[in-house]
């Protein structure tokens, strides 16, 4: 599991992104459950996430509608194949509107940048 945090930072919300190899919707709740045993992320706000298998699509907005079509659609354009992306949010007390979307696609680009730079 690879955990970048503290990429993005806007009017009090702040982001971290993490992913790693998950090659089915078991896996994907395990790596969340592992993810999620971090208090720090456990108290997130969100942990928006997706994953492409060879068989299907997976995605889970955990109420930051529309965030995990965002890492799927990038997933899909990566090929990048079963391997989980996790975008979370610590929320700051002020709305971000469609700025949210910006950052979920920045971290997930910082994630992918990071993963090809190995």
């Amino acid at each position: 599991m690879r955990i970048l945090e503290n990429i993005i930072s806007d009017r009090g919300s702040k982001y971290a992104v993490s992913g790693g190899p998950c090659a089915s919707e078991e896996e994907a709740k395990a790596f969340i459950k592992t993810l999620c045993a971090k208090k720090k992320f456990a108290k997130a706000t969100h942990n928006t996430w997706a994953l492409l298998t060879a068989d299907t699509a997976l995605k889970n907005d955990d109420g930051e509608a529309g965030a995990g079509m965002v890492i799927l659609r990038m997933l899909e354009r990566e090929g990048l194949r079963d391997h989980i992306i996790v975008v979370t949010r610590w929320f700051g007390g002020k709305h971000l509107g469609g700025d949210r979307f910006r950052h979920v696609q920045n971290a997930v680009r910082i994630y992918l940048d990071e993963l090809g730079a190995r």
